[in-house]
């Protein structure tokens, strides 16, 4: 996890060489060089606010995610049906809800949870509650859709956690550390776009 957080830093320094390779007279080809090398982690190009003005809810925004079934579980149903819950919608976790219609969160369980509490352990995913094995409410870390993305960033990296429900009074979405890089990269990337397009004397 702190890899990850120094990677993305390293963007900022990728700026820094940018700006000194131009000094050198390298500018045009290293620039373009740095963000073609950089477009592998993009998704469609978000607009370009500056990350002290990215939230979790643009995170949510990009992705399209909306909430619905595939986003939980309860704490009374049994772990097989959870993991295969994930593995068909593609996610790394799921919200834990309390039984009944309220929707009150109990937890989360992870894919980690699975690998430390079932298989580790040799326990029986097919005889094995949800609740059994989820991280509980009190344990639980989560944000709301106004977080900005580098204070959401800095919690999962201070806690060792992938995953994050978002919580506006009720389950609004879910975001993962590789969410929350993507968003950071993709707006240093423009920055370093509008670099190059400052070095051709495209702004004045």
């Amino acid at each position: 996890m702190q890899g990850i957080s120094r990677a993305v830093r390293s963007c900022q320094e990728i700026l820094k060489a940018a700006i000194l390779q131009h000094a050198q007279g390298r500018e045009i080809a290293g620039i373009e060089k740095i963000v073609s090398s950089l477009k592998w982690v993009t998704s469609p190009p978000a607009q370009q606010k500056g990350l002290e003005n990215v939230t979790v809810a643009d995170v949510l925004m990009t992705k399209g995610e909306q909430t619905g079934p595939w986003l939980w579980c309860h704490t009374n149903d049994i772990v097989i049906d959870a993991v295969k819950n994930m593995a068909k919608n593609n996610v790394g976790s799921l919200v834990v809800l309390k039984p009944g219609e309220q929707q009150y969160i109990a937890g989360i369980i992870t894919e980690r949870d699975y690998l430390r509490k079932i298989i580790a352990q040799e326990r029986s995913p097919n005889h094995t509650r949800v609740g059994e094995i989820m991280t509980n409410e009190n344990k639980l870390i989560t944000v709301t859709s106004d977080t900005n993305i580098l204070q959401a960033m800095q919690l999962m990296t201070e806690n060792q956690i992938r995953h994050v429900p978002v919580i506006d009074g009720k389950i609004v979405g879910m975001i993962s550390i590789k969410d929350v890089v993507r968003a950071v990269v993709e707006q240093q990337t423009g920055e370093l776009k509008q670099l190059n397009e400052y070095i051709r004397g495209k702004y004045y």
